[in-house]
């Protein structure tokens, strides 16, 4: 179960642990571990082999127009091949994530293909999260 840690001096949660152990036995492929109204998103993946999504960038948040979701996989177990995209939308290169290595996405879009079974994943994107016609668009 996930720990949480709210101020004594306010009802406001603080800090938050999520254990490996809990994504490892679950039957989910994705669990979302952090509320959408906070800064940092999480999201703990657990998926098979051959699992893919569909191709997309992130775009600039209106009305600010300075803000931008960035996101960042750490593979946990597995591998991963990552699919990344120019400005323009051509592919720019592909490599593979294994245990330990972490990619970060600050513009251009991006896709990822799982290579292994049980293949465990961290995610984080910059929040917070306000839907995704807000967030992406598909490639």
């Amino acid at each position: 179960m996930m720990e949480k840690f709210y101020s004594k001096k306010e009802k406001k949660l603080l800090h938050q642990i999520h254990r490996l152990n809990e994504v490892e036995n679950r039957e989910s492929q994705r669990e979302d571990l952090v509320d959408s109204k906070e800064f940092i998103q999480c999201s703990a993946l657990k998926m098979q082999k051959g699992t893919t999504f569909k191709a997309h960038k992130h775009i600039w948040k209106k009305p600010e127009n300075h803000v931008i979701a960035q996101e960042s996989w750490i593979v946990v177990k597995g591998s991963v091949k990552c699919y990344f995209y120019d400005l323009d939308d051509t592919l720019l290169t592909t490599q593979v994530l294994n245990p330990g290595d972490v990619s970060f996405t600050f513009e251009g879009g991006h896709n990822y293909e799982i290579l292994e079974d049980d293949t465990i994943v961290y995610e984080y994107k910059t929040g917070p999260y306000l839907g995704q016609k807000f967030d992406k668009t598909f490639i």
